[in-house]
């Protein structure tokens, strides 16, 4: 495996650059608290929840793809359903065959974008733990070359990605606030922005894989249910990232199930913006006074998934 080391701020930007030829770039929206009930100060939204497959898993599927040698025989995924949708889409648009093994919580929406873009479909257990272990079980007998939703080098590397467009688009940031689920996301964020932004992990009270991880000193199994179960909930946070987050990841905030669907609701209702509730999560970290910002402190808050059919258009 990859050494922790290799995840540089040099390699997120030589990676962002093969991999943006088949990624968007993610706009931002700018909102005021007061929008949310909430003390008036400016908030930045990384609107990542646009990117191909509906989450910024794109970036790293792509770079495992085109970074690595693939096979013929093809690839295998695990995923609760966003990792699988965005490897999916990725074997899709390069013409590589694809298997991805998913829990039976993964939602339907996420379902069915992984057979719409033409990957087989297995559903490997109740939790994503079985769907890895499954998924490994194939490489095993097929040879295929697996692909991991947050520990591998390739994936925290796309991933970082996000955090360089994001001090691109918004160099003035002081904190952002990450949804954590197997770290990937945050890792390569943390590994692009070493130190220069203040990072804040927000995980479900019901998954709290990183805190779990912090206080025991290294990665470690931890309760894996909750709303956001099928995105935020793989038992323990990768060995590759966990160095990452306790060098750079100043704190991490639990969140209730029940505010994680008032920041999906309040996102909707203000903004118009779809978020699953992993994608919420980060959000509900805001909302619930769990984080509350300092007089003058730029937060921005990435919204990272928005594969969900649970929406009242009508509100």
């Amino acid at each position: 495996m990859t050494a922790t080391t290799d995840i540089t701020p040099e390699r997120i930007a030589s990676t962002e650059a093969v991999i943006r030829p088949h990624i968007r770039r993610t706009p931002l929206l700018t909102a005021n608290l007061a929008d949310f009930g909430l003390p008036s100060a400016p908030v930045t939204f990384k609107l990542e929840m646009l990117q191909h497959s509906g989450s910024f898993k794109a970036r790293g599927a792509f770079a495992n793809l085109l970074l690595r040698k693939v096979p013929e025989v093809g690839i295998v995924a695990a995923s609760g359903g966003n990792h699988g949708a965005a490897v999916a889409y990725a074997a899709q648009q390069l013409g590589i065959p694809a298997t991805i093994f998913v829990p039976e919580i993964t939602s339907p929406a996420k379902a069915e974008r992984i057979r719409g873009y033409g990957a087989q479909l297995m559903i490997g257990g109740a939790r994503y733990a079985d769907a890895l272990a499954a998924s490994e079980t194939h490489v095993a007998r097929t040879g295929a070359l697996a692909v991991h939703a947050y520990d591998q080098a390739e994936t925290l590397l796309g991933q970082g990605s996000v955090g360089m467009e994001l001090e691109q688009d918004a160099p003035g940031i002081d904190t952002l606030l990450v949804a954590v689920g197997g770290g990937g996301l945050i890792g390569g964020i943390a590994a692009w922005y070493r130190g220069q932004t203040r990072i804040v992990a927000v995980e479900p009270e019901q998954s709290p894989t990183l805190h779990a991880a912090f206080a025991a000193g290294a990665p470690t199994d931890a309760p894996a249910g909750g709303i956001a179960a099928d995105s935020l909930a793989p038992r323990r946070v990768g060995q590759l990232m966990f160095p990452i987050a306790r060098a750079h990841v100043e704190r991490i905030v639990l969140v209730t199930d029940d505010a994680i669907q008032q920041a999906q609701a309040a996102l909707w209702s203000s903004l118009r913006l779809v978020a699953e509730p992993g994608g919420a999560a980060a959000f509900a970290a805001l909302l619930s006074g769990r984080y509350r910002p300092s007089p003058g402190e730029r937060v921005a808050v990435l919204v990272c998934g928005a594969n969900t059919t649970a929406v009242n258009f009508n509100s």
